[in-house]
């Protein structure tokens, strides 16, 4: 087996190395904050997507991370600075919610703003958008609960898991959910603002971070933002846990240096201050969003749900107390896949509805012939 120092290769074609490395590594309660919790951590049974018992952290948060200080999000008018957005149309980058971007945006041919200057924002939580345009600003539900399952002891799957719009990442160390990229204004018509950290309110009322917040300094940096997050900087901490279990770190490591032999998703085996020995964990990449750009672990079925009436985890989009979710079992056969393959890739999309776009993508097929095949919704 070659050394840490001189590992590289491709992360499918490295798995049987990495499955004796990485036994040390593990889900650890004990560097999340206490005050994340609403109801203290155990340790429960649960089963994985690959249909393996496992032992599994419940973890249950509220709306939002006590003391966190969350926005600017959309601004009120064009005199004033919101948050972020990572624009993907002509002149792509990530930007900052201001005066000169909304301008561009206008140039581009979406115009989120009135003549009076006013910029067009709604609470898309209480109700749908006037404008053709919005700015999303979405109002904290403070009683909501929001209930995550990590497993203890992460395993390496198949296959990496593609993340992606608005696919499941994992959990900050602050007990706020890691989310993939937002939905762009391209695809949905309105801006989802995020703010100077890189989080905004679901639709369900609960804070979720699109970033790593504890770097985002070094991403607003790098492509020239003019912005300061609230979140004390650290390219090297422990920023959170991915829902394979698998630790998340900033752009560096514990001592300063540049990764080396990252994997197609941002990850590699290698010293940390948390662990006793060498083992796998991701790091984030000077790009926006900075996070992992795949998992390698196997995740826990159902492993996120919420209180919330709408939004992801909700029992409108068919989570635990809510409707049935369809059955997949004849789709998948049709497209030559297995039934949890099929629900891995809609996890992945994001969603409610799911991106069937990045499904099909995912799945290696169009998405007219996923569309032809998808039963409608109980």
């Amino acid at each position: 087996m070659p050394s840490i120092q001189h590992f590289s290769c491709k992360l499918t074609a490295c798995l049987v190395f990495l499955i004796p490395v990485i036994a040390n590594a593990h889900s650890d309660t004990e560097h999340l904050a206490e005050a994340a919790f609403s109801e203290a951590p155990e340790v429960v049974s649960c089963q994985l997507e690959n249909g393996s018992e496992a032992q599994c952290y419940k973890l249950t948060m509220g709306h939002l991370p006590e003391g966190l200080q969350v926005g600017p999000f959309c601004p009120k008018t064009l005199s004033d600075k919101g948050g972020l957005w990572d624009w993907t149309g002509d002149e792509a980058g990530l930007y900052r919610i201001d005066r000169d971007f909304l301008l561009l945006l206008d140039e581009l041919g979406y115009r989120f703003f009135e003549d009076n200057g006013s910029v067009n924002s709604v609470d898309n939580a209480t109700r749908p958008p006037e404008y053709d345009h919005a700015c999303i600003n979405v109002t904290p539900d403070k009683s909501v609960q929001i209930t995550l399952l990590l497993p203890v002891n992460p395993t390496m799957a198949k296959d990496p898991t593609a993340l992606g719009t608005i696919a499941k990442v994992g959990v900050g160390l602050d007990g706020a959910p890691i989310f993939a990229d937002a939905p762009s204004i391209q695809e949905r018509g309105h801006m989802p603002a995020l703010d100077v950290c890189g989080g905004h309110i679901d639709p369900g009322g609960w804070y979720h971070w699109h970033a790593t917040a504890s770097d985002i300094q070094t991403v607003l940096d790098a492509k020239g933002v003019d912005a300061d997050c609230g979140v004390a900087q650290d390219s090297s901490a422990l920023f959170g846990y991915a829902f394979d279990g698998f630790p998340m770190y900033g752009s560096k490591e514990s001592d300063g240096s540049i990764p080396v032999n990252l994997d197609e998703c941002g990850g590699h085996i290698a010293q940390t201050l948390e662990s006793e020995k060498p083992s796998y964990h991701y790091h984030s990449p000077e790009s926006f969003p900075n996070l992992p750009g795949c998992l390698v672990g196997v995740q826990a079925q159902n492993n996120f749900s919420t209180t919330a009436s709408a939004g992801v985890g909700s029992s409108r989009s068919g989570g635990p107390g809510g409707r049935r979710p369809p059955d997949l079992k004849e789709a998948a056969q049709a497209l030559g896949v297995t039934s949890d393959t099929l629900k891995r890739a809609i996890d992945s999309a994001g969603g409610p509805p799911p991106d069937f776009a990045a499904v099909a993508k995912i799945l290696g097929v169009s998405e007219a012939q996923l569309l032809s095949v998808m039963p409608s919704p109980p």
